[in-house]
C-alpha cells in the first residue's frame, strides 16, 4: 500500500484497525502484529465499526480483510482480557456483545468480501474468515479452533457457518481436536476457496478484488442475493428478493451500457442501475 493511501486510513480501537479504499477496493487491516492480531474487546467493537462505514461508502465495490504483518490474519481472541471479561455476568455479557457485534455487519455485508489470509487463522480469527464470501490463503496459513482446549464454547454462528463449508464430520473434527490444519488440506475440504503461493499472496487477492470491482455492480449484488437464499432452507428463502434483483438487472442501464461497449469494442463503464 502506498504512502498516500496510508495516509488516507481511517482508524478504530486506537489504531489496531485500519481501513482504506481506493478505486472501488476497501481493505480493512487487523494491525495487531505484535499480538499476531490477536483480537482485545476494542478491536472486536472497531471491526464492527470499520464494517458499518465500508458498507455506507457508496463507492465501495469490494471489502478485503487481512492482517498485518507476516504471522497471522487473527490468531483468535486477546487471552489476556479473557479473565477481567468473565468475572461476573455482565461483563461475560458486554464481553461477548463487543465481540459478536461485527457477525451480522459481515454475514449481511453487500457487497463481495474476500478474507486474505496469511499465517494463523485460529479460533475468532477463522470465524472472521469464514464470514467472508471469499477465502484466499497463502500456503503457509494455518487454521484451527482451540475451543476446546481454553474450555470455551465455540458459537453457534461460527459453528454453522463452519459445518456449511466443510461438512458435519470435519466440523466435528476441528472443533473436538483442536489441531491445526495446512493450507492444502484447508482448500481440500472447503475451508478456503483457494490457496496460492506465500509471495503472490497480496497480489492475487487484489488482482480478484479488482476484477470483481470491474463487473456490473447489480450483477454482483445479484449473485450474492441469490446464494444467499440458497444456502437458506426452502421454506426460508425468499424468492421475491431474487426476482426483484433480476428484475433491476434485466432493467438496467448497465445492461445497456454492456451492449453498447460490446458493439464498440470498448470496456464498459457500470454505474450500477
Amino acid at each position: 500500500m502506498n504512502t498516500e493511501q496510508r495516509s488516507q486510513e481511517m482508524q478504530w480501537a486506537s489504531g489496531r484497525i485500519l481501513f482504506s479504499v481506493q478505486d472501488g477496493v476497501g481493505v480493512i487491516r487487523f494491525n495487531h502484529p505484535e499480538k499476531r492480531n490477536a483480537m482485545s474487546l476494542e478491536m472486536w467493537e472497531g471491526f464492527a465499526h470499520a464494517l458499518q462505514h465500508a458498507r455506507d461508502l457508496e463507492e465501495l465495490k469490494v471489502l478485503v480483510l487481512t492482517g498485518e504483518g507476516s504471522e497471522a490474519f487473527v490468531s483468535g481472541g486477546d487471552i489476556s482480557q479473557f479473565e477481567a471479561s468473565a468475572q461476573t455476568a455482565e461483563t461475560r455479557a458486554e464481553a461477548q456483545r463487543k465481540a459478536r457485534a461485527y457477525g451480522p455487519l459481515l454475514a449481511d455485508f453487500p457487497r463481495p468480501t474476500i478474507a486474505c489470509i496469511r499465517g494463523y487463522c485460529l479460533g475468532g480469527g477463522l470465524a472472521v474468515a469464514i464470514g467472508a464470501h471469499i477465502r484466499i490463503a497463502a500456503a503457509s496459513s494455518q487454521f484451527g479452533i482451540p475451543a476446546a482446549r481454553l474450555g470455551i464454547a465455540y458459537p453457534f454462528g461460527g459453528v454453522r457457518a463452519l459445518t456449511q463449508l466443510v461438512g458435519p464430520s470435519w466440523a466435528r473434527m476441528l472443533l473436538c481436536s483442536a489441531i491445526r490444519i495446512s493450507a492444502n488440506e484447508a482448500e481440500r475440504i472447503g475451508l478456503i476457496t483457494r490457496q496460492v503461493p506465500d509471495e503472490a499472496l497480496w497480489d492475487e487477492t487484489m488482482a480478484l478484488a479488482r476484477a470483481i470491482a470491474r463487473n456490473a455492480p447489480l450483477s454482483v449484488n445479484a449473485a450474492l442475493v441469490t446464494v444467499a437464499q440458497v444456502m437458506k432452507d426452502p421454506a426460508d428463502r425468499d424468492m421475491d428478493a431474487i426476482g426483484d434483483i433480476a428484475s433491476r438487472c434485466v432493467n438496467s442501464h448497465d445492461l445497456v451500457e454492456w451492449r453498447r461497449a460490446f458493439m464498440k469494442k470498448r470496456q464498459p463503464q457500470f454505474r450500477g442501475n
